[in-house]
């Protein structure tokens, strides 16, 4: 089969597309025939090395966690799944990927693909959904009636951050810039703050927010200056550089570091099939493409979700 591998850490050149083994299901997995990947910062510092003592690879390893597809092969143990099922996942980080023809796949960490959109645009959905989901709802316990600020919302996680925040009864701010804006409206947020007109510390003089989202890669000082955007008692949630653990006046503060849930993902796909949920696919590019779209998301020119195909 066809993938794209690497062979050492290093910049976007050592992604090479070449031939590889097809993979074969162990116990408890099963073989996916790809229908497309998407790509995550996650990938970009994987293939860098910058996560090498937490998420060790093994060379050569093929990238890309996230994944839609469907299934041609059952592993032994595989219960509840058959084959020409088609699914969606988050593949372990650590292990070959989806950025090729075919992958190995627990099936514990599945759901069923959404019937409602392309299934390669369903391989937007599983990494930035599930990371959205679990700011929203677990790190920050967003309530109904409450306002939250979801700063740097023109991404993946950002718009479906909105979506989830708008759907469950927040008063949604989000910052954006001027390519995003159309999109992010559409999202649902209430009001957009155009950053690179006005800083959001200075487009936010009066107003304090219950829940701040932080999805912008900055500097400590800089994520500290958004607890003042914060109301007593608030929650700063970032998925990105970590805010002050002691903020003062009853603040909490979380970090946020995506968690395979098969049964959350399923309830996103849900979600999308009943019309609650977007999956919004910003570019779509041969799997050849992906050293560039690599490059291209280290640069900061990727906005939204871009997805590739065999």
């Amino acid at each position: 089969m066809k993938a794209v591998r690497y062979h050492s850490y290093g910049d976007s050149d050592v992604l090479v597309y070449e031939e590889a083994d097809r993979p074969v299901a162990g116990a408890g997995q099963v073989v996916v025939q790809v229908a497309g990947t998407s790509l995550n910062l996650l990938d970009v510092a994987i293939r860098a090395g910058i996560l090498r003592q937490t998420v060790p690879v093994t060379f050569p390893h093929v990238p890309n966690c996230d994944m839609a597809g469907v299934i041609t092969e059952l592993g032994e143990g595989v219960r509840g799944w058959n084959t020409g099922d088609a699914v969606v996942a988050i593949l372990p980080a650590s292990a070959p990927g989806a950025a090729a023809e075919y992958a190995a796949a627990p099936a514990e960490v599945l759901a069923a693909a959404p019937r409602t959109v392309a299934l390669a645009d369903a391989a937007a959905l599983p990494l930035a959904g599930l990371t959205a989901w679990q700011a929203l709802f677990e790190h920050a316990d967003l309530k109904p009636g409450q306002s939250i600020l979801i700063n740097g919302a023109g991404g993946g996680v950002g718009g479906y951050a909105i979506q989830l925040a708008a759907r469950a009864g927040a008063t949604v701010t989000a910052t954006a810039s001027p390519r995003s804006l159309d999109r992010v409206r559409s999202n649902g947020a209430d009001r957009i703050i155009d950053y690179t007109a006005t800083p959001v510390l200075q487009a936010v003089t009066e107003q304090r927010f219950d829940v701040v989202l932080h999805l912008v890669r900055n500097s400590p000082e800089e994520t500290a200056q958004l607890v003042n955007l914060l109301t007593d008692g608030g929650t700063l949630v970032s998925t990105t550089t970590p805010g002050p653990e002691n903020a003062g006046r009853g603040i909490r503060t979380a970090q946020v570091f995506v968690r395979n849930d098969a049964a959350q993902l399923a309830e996103l796909v849900a979600r999308v099939d009943a019309g609650h949920l977007k999956i919004q696919v910003s570019d779509r590019r041969p799997l050849t493409d992906l050293a560039t779209v690599h490059d291209q998301a280290v640069t900061g020119r990727l906005s939204g979700k871009t997805v590739l195909t065999p």
